[in-house]
């Protein structure tokens, strides 16, 4: 896939300024914590529609540390363990406890509490970044973000590369490479302290 072609990252200030829009919206939580699995854990469009209950609770009925997404919520064969932000974690506590929910239920649903489907979770995703004005974003830039944010800074907490593929839950490095939008000014920087 060529550079120009790749869904825009997002800036802090634009996810701040959708996470502003997304509180005005009529399903307000369950909108947030689309756009939270999107930016905060990396997920596909297919993996926000089909991420159940019983992926993210303990037996107890708490939610726990990290995603066990399935490989059948995935795309192919790339389900596996997605480590939880702590605002991702409260968001979906928050949500558990507005209602009941069936352990195999998937956590979002639609306005009419029917299950949504990849391209719907698309189409929501693309409708709010044009009625944010955000040029060049599509339901990939949340994944794109999470990926380059994380290998920016995967080695201020002691990982690597090989971390950001983990996360990502690719079967090769030069897949997550791909993902990773360079920064200019840092190149400058960088050559400056080597």
């Amino acid at each position: 896939m060529a550079l120009t072609k790749q869904a825009k990252t997002l800036s802090k200030s634009q996810q701040d300024a959708m996470l502003a829009f997304l509180s005005t919206t009529s399903l307000p939580l369950r909108n947030r914590i689309i756009f939270l699995l999107s930016i905060r854990a990396g997920l596909r469009a297919k993996e926000i529609a089909n991420v159940t209950w019983s992926m993210v609770l303990t037996a107890a009925g708490e939610i726990q540390e990290a995603i066990f997404l399935e490989d059948s919520a995935s795309k192919g064969k790339s389900g596996g363990v997605i480590w939880m932000n702590k605002e991702l974690r409260n968001a979906l506590q928050e949500y558990k406890a507005m209602a009941f929910h069936q352990f195999n239920d998937p956590i979002i649903k639609s306005f009419r509490g029917k299950t949504m489907s990849a391209q719907q979770i698309v189409n929501l995703l693309c409708e709010w970044y044009t009625r944010l004005g955000f040029q060049g974003c599509s339901s990939h830039s949340g994944r794109r973000t999470f990926i380059t944010n994380a290998a920016r800074k995967i080695s201020s907490v002691g990982g690597s590369i090989k971390d950001v593929q983990m996360l990502a839950r690719h079967s090769c490095l030069s897949m997550t490479q791909k993902y990773i939008e360079a920064d200019v000014e840092a190149q400058k920087r960088i050559v400056q302290i080597i």
